[in-house]
């Protein structure tokens, strides 16, 4: 509890020197920086007392004097550590506008000449004084609230021994952040659309040491040529200025938009694009009645790397996600902060925990102000592991349609579900294999909402998008070195839609931004990995990724490479010059990832 009590002092302290609060309503949102605060103060306050949990615990068998001298140096480096994280991100902030993480120890490591050159010399006599007074403020402060009475030897060691290895095992709690699937992130006291109210509920030394953890030199990796020869390569698959006209999709510049993101579906669940039969007759149905891109493929293979696909045109990594990079996330164009721009609201429906994996960081940087989440549904509802099986995700959703009136306002609407999720355990049986049956129960989901949402008046203004969020998870033994492993369907329905038909060229999840917002005369040059699949002069290919493998596809042929083992994993058709560009592609992704 001191801890955590310490912690939450130093709030103030960054509220003021930022002045982050706003006019109205400070009282209301410093509260809430604190609230939300707690979570990252209480998990950094479990790891701080294991130490001297298991210290105390020891003590029970071997008392002596030893045990206040390791107490008291304990404390003097744990005052020293936090009082020089309060000090150093307090005043790098102004400079780098997200709270402490290792970039700053990156540079001054690297060149500390350098890293200190902008910074005066009055500065850092400062910044060293307010260290020191600091420090020993907090070392006193320890020493008091936990050394002042001498320790009493133990007589019922046995029991003492026990109580205390149950007390120190109940650190996992607050260290983990719960019970639920999501552990303990930056991530997790996000709370407000404002980004430096979310910084300010941050912990810095959690922040510091969640980025050491994850550290790595990304410019380092995938470097397959020179500079220069990734500049021209990567020109020429990257988006051009249309020759002519788009082929438009819609009949209205500014529709609803309603983007359904599937759990794990895949290609081979739709008989329209060659799968088997009877799995997902209801998608197949919308595949008819709609748009259907039959050569469109996945980025990656986990929900965080979709969404990030998706939403913002970015292609995934294969060594990492930059979804647990929350500075990095911040800085990436969406979707969503385009449409909100041009008088758009967005909404995001999901039965499952937002905080997982940093997705509730992303989605607020990315612009979506509503975030309705697994907490927003009683427990009686959250019969999954994941949280709201989709019946109930959908039915709150169909709601919220029926309930809004106000037809002048236009609305990005995401909805992302998780019933056909491993253990594929659902409140449905249509189908004797489990995996398949999960599939099943959500197709027959999104039908009849698809079938109640047509009778609702928004439907005539509204395009809906269908694609799942990663590769498919059918056929259950397919090769994650195999691209028809990565193929899946992309839809586009709703009243909006001007007529059915197939579109054949080749795309993937970071090309679905450019092209909607070029549907909706958006400009969309800030997604500069994005192309619209609908222009002609565009180049159209697939690109996808694995842990530590790439594949690309176009018209003449396919190509996978493994990186493990250095060579090409699978070809088929005139394959000539496309390793080298998905090569030039990969190391210009590690290029500007590495920069955010």
């Amino acid at each position: 509890m001191l801890y955590v009590l310490v912690f939450v002092l130093q709030k103030p302290a960054f509220v003021l020197c930022y002045h982050v609060l706003p006019e109205e309503g400070a009282v209301s949102a410093f509260f809430n920086i604190v609230l939300h605060g707690l979570k990252l103060d209480a998990s950094l306050a479990g790891y701080l007392t294991v130490l001297p949990a298991l210290m105390l615990l020891l003590s029970v068998f071997v008392n002596g004097a030893w045990l206040k001298t390791a107490f008291r140096a304990y404390f003097g480096i744990v005052s020293l550590l936090m009082s020089a994280i309060f000090v150093v991100d307090l005043g790098l902030y102004e400079y780098w506008g997200f709270r402490l993480d290792a970039t700053p120890l990156f540079y001054f490591f690297s060149s500390p000449k350098d890293a200190l050159a902008s910074v005066s010399a009055w500065t850092v006599v400062g910044g060293v004084s307010v260290f020191a007074v600091y420090a020993v403020l907090l070392y006193l402060l320890f020493c008091y609230a936990l050394l002042r009475r001498p320790l009493q030897p133990v007589r019922r060691k046995t029991a003492t021994a026990l109580c205390l290895l149950l007390l120190t095992a109940l650190l996992f709690i607050p260290v983990r952040g719960g019970f639920t699937v999501s552990t303990m992130n930056v991530g997790k006291v996000y709370f407000s659309k404002n980004m430096r109210l979310n910084h300010a509920a941050t912990n810095p030394a959690f922040s510091l040491m969640e980025s050491l953890s994850k550290q790595k030199d990304f410019a380092a990796q995938y470097r397959f040529m020179p500079g220069d020869s990734a500049d021209r390569l990567f020109a020429m698959m990257s988006y051009v200025e249309p020759a002519g006209s788009i082929d438009s999709l819609l009949t209205t510049a500014r529709p609803d938009i309603l983007m359904v993101i599937m759990e794990s579906f895949s290609s081979h669940l739709m008989t329209e694009l060659g799968g088997e039969p009877g799995i997902a007759p209801n998608l197949d149905s919308i595949g008819r009645e709609g748009i259907l891109f039959t050569n469109f493929y996945a980025n990656s293979f986990r929900t965080d790397r979709g969404l990030v696909s998706v939403l913002s045109g970015y292609p995934a990594q294969p060594t990492t996600s930059i979804m647990k990079y929350p500075r990095k996330t911040q800085t990436l164009p969406a979707i969503t902060s385009v449409l909100a721009r041009n008088g758009y609201e967005p909404e995001y429906y999901y039965g499952g925990d937002a905080d997982f994996t940093n997705m509730r960081s992303y989605l607020i940087a990315s612009g979506f102000e509503s975030i309705v989440s697994d907490v927003d549904f009683p427990m009686s509802k959250r019969l999954s592991k994941w949280g709201a099986h989709d019946d109930v995700l959908f039915e709150r959703l169909y709601d919220d349609l029926e309930a809004d009136t106000c037809f002048a306002k236009r609305h990005f609407r995401v909805v992302q579900t998780s019933s056909s999720h491993e253990p594929f355990k659902v409140p449905y049986r249509r189908l004797a294999n489990d995996r398949l049956n999960a599939f099943a129960f959500t197709d027959s989901i999104i039908g009849d909402f698809m079938r109640r949402f047509k009778r609702l008046p928004q439907w005539e203004n509204t395009v809906v998008i269908l694609v799942p969020d990663h590769l498919g998870a059918y056929p259950e033994n397919i090769d994650n070195l195999s691209p028809d492993r990565y193929r899946i369907p992309l839809i586009l329905t709703g009243g909006a839609v001007k007529a059915p038909r197939r579109i054949d060229v080749y795309g993937s999840q970071h090309d679905i931004a450019a092209t909607l917002l070029s549907q909706l005369g958006i400009g969309h040059n800030d997604f500069v990995f994005s192309k619209d699949m609908l222009d002609a002069s565009a180049p159209h290919f697939s690109f996808f990724t694995f842990p530590d493998a790439m594949g690309i596809a176009d018209s003449c042929g396919t190509v996978v490479y493994d990186n493990v083992s250095g060579r090409v994993a699978f070809a088929e058709g005139d394959t000539a010059g496309l390793l080298i560009r998905a090569e030039a592609y990969l190391q210009k992704l590690y290029d500007d990832f590495s920069k955010r």
